[in-house]
């Protein structure tokens, strides 16, 4: 027997007791909808962001079971939207087919979600066997209850369309009864085995931080698929019982699967658009600290690095770095190697560790030669030429000008090492 609430003279207030209570919290309930469409779009952008991958690198398996995933959980949304379901009805002349098609839909998203996991479970350790079998396993299992969800389908008397109660409304009907607990069944398994497998993997050692970050989502995500079979079966459990819970089915249960399909989404975003753009990030970082290098070769120069408005990040690191490069190779011939020596000296005697000091003598050192060029240009003699060496070693300032670069921000340092390396021997042994 089937009982619905309802209230007494048309006024839902009058209704006392649990019956009151149940009305008014399934009336709220009957509020919270998540539209199938939002986790849609997340799933799309997933798979767009995916596709190129998986075109380049088809033969991949792991590559392949993703992009599975990703389109066969589209398909289930789009086809689960109570419009879609209505419009799949009408087209095909029979009530209810959306049933067993959104079903085997449902049921194909589950067997991917096991094919992935044991991809790239397996995978990682080279077990091909293993994972030809397994593999087989869940086609042939998941296969047969597809097939079983249409023959159940085909024996079922279902003449009234129902767009969104359909698995409690027919929840007493023979054959629609067997079918529903079917899917739900195997749904039920893919979710627990899947998400058992992530959580466990999520404790894996080497791990790059976006990747398990994108797993515990994924974990979150399989987990919360667990909610909508719960509450789908206590509905039916419920009606069976001769009780009326159909808010968990029509409305919780969707919106379970709306929010675990949008985590599910995220989860296989998040590693590469946060690996995109931590490297993004770091190619304008490099280019915003060679500045203070940049711009104290272009004044020893009088030149400039190329500009494009349209070119890329990287392009433009590419070129500020080249630009320093040559200019440092200009004024190669002005670098002093003697007093990059006491300005290594005096910065390890200030307490700056290696790294530092090597980076601060060599400020020190192209600082003196970029106003080499310009004493020389006013008929002054250029201090220390006669002692200074023929062939400069310009390996360490070519190779590290982003430390070089960070030196030049710190000129109180660079005007301490610059007066330590030019003090008398004697006085700097004295002080020491």
């Amino acid at each position: 027997m089937i009982t619905a609430f309802a209230p007494v003279g048309g006024s839902p207030h009058l209704v006392a007791g649990p019956a009151a209570l149940a009305l008014d919290s399934a009336g709220l309930l009957n509020d919270l909808h998540i539209s199938f469409w939002l986790p849609t779009a997340v799933l799309t952008a997933a798979l767009a962001i995916k596709l190129p991958s998986i075109v380049r690198m088809w033969r991949d398996p792991l590559l392949r079971a993703v992009g599975g995933l990703l389109l066969f959980a589209c398909a289930v949304f789009v086809f689960a939207a109570p419009g879609t379901i209505a419009w799949t009805n009408r087209v095909t002349g029979v009530p209810n087919i959306s049933s067993p098609w959104v079903y085997s839909l449902l049921t194909t998203l589950c067997a991917s979600w096991l094919l992935l996991i044991i991809t790239w479970r397996n995978g990682l350790t080279d077990r091909a066997d293993r994972t030809r079998r397994a593999t087989r396993w869940v086609v042939s299992v998941y296969a047969g209850v597809i097939v079983a969800l249409w023959v159940l389908f085909a024996l079922a008397d279902t003449p009234v369309e129902r767009l969104r109660d359909l698995d409690t409304y027919y929840a007493n009907t023979p054959f629609m009864r067997e079918q529903i607990v079917l899917y739900l069944i195997a749904h039920t398994v893919a979710s627990t085995v899947t998400a058992r497998l992530v959580w466990n993997w999520i404790r894996t050692d080497g791990l790059d931080a976006w990747l398990r970050w994108g797993l515990r989502l994924l974990g979150i995500g399989f987990t919360t698929n667990l909610f909508f079979a719960v509450f789908k079966l206590t509905a039916i459990v419920a009606r069976w019982t001769g009780h009326d819970l159909d808010w968990l089915s029509t409305n919780l249960a969707p919106s379970a699967a709306c929010v675990a399909a949008t985590l599910v989404a995220i989860g296989f975003i998040v590693p590469h658009a946060g690996q995109y753009l931590q490297e993004r990030w770091r190619v304008r970082v490099r280019h915003r600290r060679l500045r203070p290098l940049y711009l104290l070769m272009r004044t020893a120069t009088g030149g400039r690095e190329p500009f494009t408005l349209r070119a890329t990040a990287e392009l433009r690191l590419i070129r500020r770095e080249t630009f320093i490069r040559d200019g440092l190779l200009h004024l190669s011939r002005h670098l002093d190697e003697d007093l990059r020596a006491r300005s290594y000296d005096a910065a390890v005697a200030l307490g700056f560790e290696r790294g530092q000091a090597q980076a601060l003598a060599a400020a020190v050192t192209i600082l003196d030669a970029a106003a080499g060029p310009q004493r020389s240009a006013e008929g002054a003699p250029e201090a220390g030429s006669e002692e200074r060496s023929a062939e400069p070693d310009t390996t360490y300032l070519l190779r590290e000008i982003q430390a070089v670069s960070e030196a030049l921000r710190r000129p109180d340092d660079i005007k301490a090492v610059r007066a330590r390396a030019a003090a008398p021997a004697e006085s700097v042994s004295a002080h020491d």
